[in-house]
């Protein structure tokens, strides 16, 4: 924001923004996209100023809605230049070329609508919904809550556990009584808006900060007495930023550099740093230059470089942050598996499709407490408790919240959808 306010203090006629809203929560992103309509008419900004033109790059379909025309490339080359009308309902031009489809295009064209008229906002849905003759089969819509609560008993035993938890930088509370239970296989988007103290929190959960109120356990120990790295080997950590993370020569030195702390062969070392890039789908890269390597690929190194731990809690700050929708989905594909291997995973992020499609559990943080606790689905129907803690869900979950399902992807509103002649 304060980047985009020295740019703007300049008064430019053209104003180009390189993923402007990566990093910021549900409500900061569309504070940008305000700002940026003003922008058009500067006038609103300034009276010294007409007319502007914006520039974004964006991976996000939903922001696109708001642009006057959208321009698609692929590996150079101009493949789509238009107005969002025309562009947003092209579903298979954006899956060909690995972009993710406008959710709401997505689901009225594999119900067989044509492309052209198709809704592009909430607005535009629910009524399109119900002229179609479309409804929901309350079985299904049953069905999905049943899966939930059938996966939660398959949750292990308590693996870190919070009382009281406090944390001050000075005189400011960053974390107020955080009190939580995370079991095995559990899998937990934490969530809240920048600033909240979600990072501060997680942060505690291995050891890289230490409560200042209250106590951490691991598997029921109390983690006061545990060292940082004994805490590290139960509980991994990946960074927002790989390249925070990264800085051995080789992708096969970086993999191994933290069995090196501990007292072990140099054979299953080994056999450690091949399983996890195997896990990662980086197998044949041991002797790349991590820095040659794409930011996803920069990424998956920093998971393998905790995965060799083998910890049992798997905490993602931000793991799609800077990553196109083929590699979100190539990290989130990788971390499912994780997980459905026996990791609890403890994550934050802003991408709210992710929580929706991938997370089981939503723990919201709102001034440096737990707003809400509870399953994805149960949270994401709250939308009024959300946007106190400045997150919204999904385009789609909103749809399914007006028309009364709370689903959490296009598959499980198709699932619930019927057309007036099957009804019949």
């Amino acid at each position: 924001r304060l980047a985009i306010g020295s740019a703007l203090a300049g008064v430019p006629q053209v104003l180009c923004l390189d993923e402007p809203t990566t990093d910021l929560d549900p409500v900061g992103k569309t504070g940008i996209f305000s700002l940026l309509r003003k922008f058009r008419t500067q006038s609103q900004l300034t009276k010294d100023a007409g007319p502007a033109t914006s520039v974004i790059i964006e991976h996000e379909t939903e922001e696109a809605v708001h642009a006057d025309r959208i321009i698609v490339l692929d590996q150079g080359r101009l493949v789509a230049d238009g107005t969002p009308e025309q562009i947003l309902p092209q579903v298979a031009m954006f899956e060909q070329f690995g972009l993710m489809p406008l959710p709401f295009c997505a689901y009225f064209s594999r119900l067989g609508f044509p492309a052209q008229g198709c809704p592009l906002t909430l607005t535009e849905a629910e009524p399109f919904f119900h002229r179609a003759g479309l409804s929901l089969e309350e079985a299904c819509v049953k069905d999905l809550t049943a899966r939930d609560i059938e996966r939660s008993l398959t949750y292990g035993n308590e693996v870190i556990r919070t009382a009281g938890l406090g944390q001050s930088y000075g005189r400011r509370e960053i974390l107020k009584g955080i009190d939580l239970c995370i079991r095995e296989r559990e899998f937990i988007a934490v969530l809240g808006a920048n600033g909240s103290g979600k990072t501060t929190l997680v942060k505690h959960l291995n050891g890289l900060l230490r409560p200042k109120q209250g106590r951490v356990f691991l598997s029921g120990k109390d983690a006061s007495g545990l060292s940082i790295f004994e805490m590290g080997q139960a509980v991994g950590y990946v960074f927002q930023n790989p390249d925070q993370q990264i800085f051995c020569d080789t992708v096969y030195e970086e993999v191994a550099y933290g069995l090196k702390l501990l007292d072990m062969s140099a054979l299953e070392a080994a056999t450690r740093v091949r399983e996890a890039l195997e896990a990662v789908g980086l197998s044949g890269c041991e002797a790349e230059d991590p820095f040659s390597l794409t930011k996803g690929q920069r990424q998956r190194v920093a998971v393998a470089s905790v995965l060799a731990l083998k910890p049992q809690v798997l905490i993602l700050d931000e793991p799609t942050t800077g990553l196109d929708h083929k590699d979100q989905r190539r990290m989130m594909e990788l971390v499912k598996s994780l997980n459905e291997s026996g990791r609890t995973i403890v994550m934050i992020t802003h991408a709210m499709w992710v929580v929706a499609e991938y997370a089981h559990r939503v723990v919201l943080i709102r001034d440096g407490q737990v707003a809400a606790d509870g399953r994805v689905r149960e949270i994401f129907a709250d939308e009024a408790k959300l946007a106190l803690a400045e997150v919204s869900p999904p385009q789609i979950t909103r749809l399914g919240n007006r028309l009364g399902a709370t689903a959490l992807s296009v598959d499980e509103l198709l699932y619930c959808t019927r057309r007036q002649e099957e009804q019949g």
